[in-house]
């Protein structure tokens, strides 16, 4: 795969964790930020896939649809979250 190079201007207290965290998982700060970008598309993504349901399914449920959907949305929650 291609790569391309960028430039980032950060403050120094947030450049500083991010340098610490990278040698605490010994990845490179470049693989770092990769790493961080992508989970950040992934749950953009995981926002956008949930907006476009909720639009096509725009009705109220029945008290157990409600049930359920609540209980659903937890779980996507997590999910998205990086919790599950």
């Amino acid at each position: 795969m291609a790569q391309v190079k960028t430039a980032v201007s950060l403050d120094k207290p947030l450049f500083e964790q991010i340098d610490t965290l990278a040698h605490k998982m010994n990845v490179s700060r470049s693989r770092l930020f990769a790493m961080a970008l992508e989970d950040f598309l992934r749950r953009h993504e995981n926002e956008q896939l949930l907006q476009e349901i909720n639009r096509a399914y725009p009705d109220e449920p029945d008290p157990a649809g409600q049930t359920l959907r609540q209980g659903m949305r937890r779980l996507h929650r997590k999910i998205v979250e990086g919790e599950w």
